[in-house]
């Protein structure tokens, strides 16, 4: 456990249920399970790699490795208004599982966060030669 006091109260457990939640109601997502079934092979070790980065960003810990926006911009598929629906469900899940204030904390770093994803993805997919979002 990290010497960091968490950025709210919530537990690793609480992060284990809201992904296993979260990632049900992803794959019956009509336009988003499609793109994770194409990607996703192991649900359960998706949802542990995602739980760690949430992990890391919330309680500290020193658990994930990666980069979740390569890993976006690498997926043709994804498009700016996919993080609508993403975050939609995300919340859906938030709030029927944690108490109000670690659920609206949570939501509000998960809509940060999605907001610089999607940015990404809309720069990515601009006509080619037109101005960039990011320099």
């Amino acid at each position: 456990m990290s010497q960091i006091a968490p950025r709210f109260a919530i537990t690793s457990d609480d992060i284990d249920t809201v992904m296993r939640r979260f990632y049900r109601l992803i794959r019956a997502d009509a336009a988003l399970g499609p793109i994770f079934a194409a990607h996703v092979t192991d649900w359960p070790e998706h949802e542990a790699k995602i739980g760690s980065f949430w992990k890391k960003a919330i309680l500290h810990e020193d658990s994930y490795s990666g980069n979740p926006m390569m890993t976006h911009m690498g997926v043709a598929q994804i498009r700016a208004h996919h993080f609508e629906i993403w975050l939609a469900l995300f919340d859906e899940v938030l709030v029927k599982t944690l108490a109000p204030a670690p659920a609206a904390s949570f939501s509000a770093l998960a809509h940060r966060i999605g907001r610089g994803l999607r940015l990404s993805i809309e720069d990515r997919d601009k006509p080619k030669g037109s101005v960039p979002i990011f320099s």
